[in-house]
């Protein structure tokens, strides 16, 4: 039996996902959102239905990949990029606004999109959960393995408040009413800065932050 080496397949997987992304987000901006099916996404990505379904839930998750694609890595990434002596508090946050507001043509013609699609701001606010896993991973690596729950907790708080940045910055134009809740149809406007939302969001969470590292630091000084 011949079997495929564990590398050459996880690029042709993430080959794929590349594949039925771009095409997912090149055909709702050529046709409009709601004119695109997941059979025209498989078939523009040379893939089946069924072979869609294994990477994406729906049509709007693969229209929002584009924008998030790989995100969640970049930002554990940039985290464990800074050097030991910066406070984690802001190596977390400087991380998050960086991957969320450096974006190119493309993530920013589906953000076009996003604001004028309830069903596609939905799957952008949730992708943000996506963030817990690689982040919790770094976190604790900071904190010397010592702190997994504690890594979890302040990784699941950081995805809660980005979440809560990009609603606040997706704000529904109009009434207040409709301001009060992203489920309203209608036209989004992003509001004010996505940097300063986002720093806003996160600074309540510094304090947990320092207290893990001053736990870690006690810990290193009593051994």
């Amino acid at each position: 039996m011949v079997t495929t080496p564990r590398g050459l397949r996880e690029r042709k997987k993430q080959a794929t996902r590349e594949a039925l992304r771009e095409a997912a987000l090149r055909l709702a901006i050529e046709r409009g959102p709601d004119q695109v099916r997941v059979e025209d996404i498989a078939e523009a990505a040379g893939v089946s239905p069924r072979t869609y379904n294994n990477y994406f839930a729906s049509r709007e998750q693969a229209i929002v990949s584009a924008v998030t694609a790989d995100r969640e890595a970049r930002i554990a990434a940039a985290v464990a990029a800074r050097p030991a002596d910066v406070r984690l508090a802001d190596a977390v946050a400087d991380a998050v606004v960086e991957q969320y507001t450096n974006t190119g043509e493309r993530a920013h013609e589906a953000l076009l999109l996003i604001t004028t699609r309830t069903a596609l701001r939905d799957a952008f606010l949730d992708a943000t959960a996506g963030i817990e896993s690689p982040l919790t991973a770094v976190i604790a690596e900071r904190l010397d393995g010592t702190g997994g729950p504690t890594a979890r907790v302040l990784a699941a708080s950081v995805a809660a408040a980005v979440r809560i940045a990009l609603e606040g910055w997706l704000q529904p134009a109009g009434s207040a009413e409709a301001a009060g809740s992203l489920g309203a149809g209608g036209l989004v406007v992003p509001s004010g800065s996505l940097p300063d939302q986002l720093r806003t969001a996160l600074a309540p969470l510094a304090p947990a932050f320092d207290a893990a590292e001053r736990h870690v630091r006690a810990q290193r000084r009593s051994n």
